[in-house]
């Protein structure tokens, strides 16, 4: 096989142990491997950077074992050219595995140029996606929290949350602290409504008669310190993203004009993509990375399977969060939800739209230009006869005779 790379190294990353494996050319023509096992603490590690510059080393290789390839890609990135490898792609032979075989494997497929890296954001990308996916773990917790607040009051005969769509807002933490403090009746904790809630008193009055016991307030209050302290640190993480986010601030905006996109969900799209959209050869490849195309399944010339592959977890999560939200809006992509969700289903349907979502921003960071809508009826524009022949069969089959006659509409 053609040999791409003349010095190249293949790593056998664990917990405590690295397995380290050079290959470089002799003087014969034939190939020299050399191994050695280094430790994971950072002078161990240096002592491994090290030792691959004295033999030369171009591109070094290791598989992505959950967290602890991160220390050693720390600390060998600025001097090598380092290959993170999917684990699955570079499976060896069953019944012959060890730690000094794996790190051979691992150099030998590096050395033909049989691997395939996976994608890398610099370390700035690197920096914000950290950010932004620990706040989105602190927004989990909250939701969490909130959940098991619901769980107490229905467990005390308190059903707010019949009444209140938001039990933590304004008027349901009113009424929280006045339950955990058991001075006040119903009609009173009623009286605390603000806004639109002061509009359902006499539904308040008969959720709020409850038996709430002691230690259910003791568990009250201490949910909801909880959740005060979440709130400060979603605040502060908010602060912190803020100031990571200037280097990619066109971007985000330019995400942002995609509709059902807020602030935090561009904040978390473009710290997952970045950029630089030249390294995803095409917004399908992009759409494929993340997880949100339809994958390649096929033998025997039948099309066995086209479930979504594998991808990037966080940003397809929030692509189809995204899209579920944009399904109430008037827009394109609320009227493709509709279209695909009559059917295929909504959940098929949201995934469509996430691909779409993404598409879209791939574009717009590509060309740094503002979305501009398509309007809701733009599927409807495309095929004004099926839409006029799919209405009037509708009322035909209710009973009515209908005759259709074109009328000049005024926009």
């Amino acid at each position: 096989m053609q040999v791409v790379y003349t010095h190249c190294a293949g790593l056998d990353v664990h917990k405590k142990t690295v397995v380290a494996c050079v290959i470089t050319p002799k003087e014969s023509g034939q190939w020299q491997k050399q191994i050695r096992t280094f430790g994971t603490m950072t002078k161990d590690l240096l002592n491994l950077s090290d030792w691959l510059t004295s033999h030369n080393c171009s591109h070094v290789a290791m598989e992505s074992t959950g967290e602890y390839w991160r220390p050693v890609f720390n600390i060998l990135e600025g001097n090598f050219e380092v290959m993170l490898v999917n684990a699955r792609h570079i499976k060896a032979v069953p019944g012959r595995k060890t730690d000094i075989k794996d790190s051979q494997w691992i150099a030998e497929l590096l050395q033909h140029g049989l691997l395939r890296p996976s994608f890398i954001p610099p370390v700035e990308q690197r920096d914000l996606r950290d950010l932004t996916r620990h706040r989105s773990n602190f927004i989990r917790e909250r939701v969490n929290l909130v959940n098991r607040v619901q769980k107490v009051l229905e467990a005390a005969n308190i059903k707010l949350a019949s009444v209140a769509s938001d039990v933590m807002g304004v008027s349901g933490r009113a009424m929280l602290a006045a339950i955990v403090e058991g001075n006040s009746t119903p009609e009173l904790m009623a009286g605390l409504a603000k806004g639109t809630m002061s509009k359902k008193h006499d539904l308040l009055v008969p959720a709020l008669e409850g038996r709430v016991r002691p230690h259910q307030k003791f568990i009250l209050a201490q949910l909801l310190a909880q959740i005060d302290s979440i709130d400060s640190s979603i605040a502060l993480f908010d602060q912190q993203i803020e100031e990571y986010c200037h280097p990619f601030d066109q971007a985000v905006e330019l995400v942002d004009t995609i509709p059902g996109i807020a602030r935090r969900t561009a904040e978390i799209i473009v710290s997952e993509i970045g950029t630089d959209m030249s390294r995803f050869p095409s917004a399908e490849h992009l759409a494929a990375w993340a997880g949100v195309a339809p994958g390649n399944y096929e033998s025997g010339g039948k099309k066995l399977s086209d479930s979504t592959r594998k991808g990037n977890r966080v940003l397809r999560t929030i692509l189809v969060q995204a899209a579920h939200a944009l399904a109430r809006t008037k827009t394109y992509l609320a009227a493709q939800f509709r279209r695909l969700s009559a059917r295929r289903g909504k959940k098929r349907a949201a995934v469509a739209v996430a691909h779409s979502i993404l598409v879209i921003a791939y574009h717009l960071i590509s060309r740094q230009e503002p979305y501009k809508d398509l309007g809701a009826d733009y599927f409807d524009k495309q095929r004004p006869e099926s839409v006029k022949k799919r209405l009037i069969k509708r009322l035909e089959k209710l009973g009515y005779q209908v005759t259709a006659q074109s009328v000049e509409v005024t926009v």
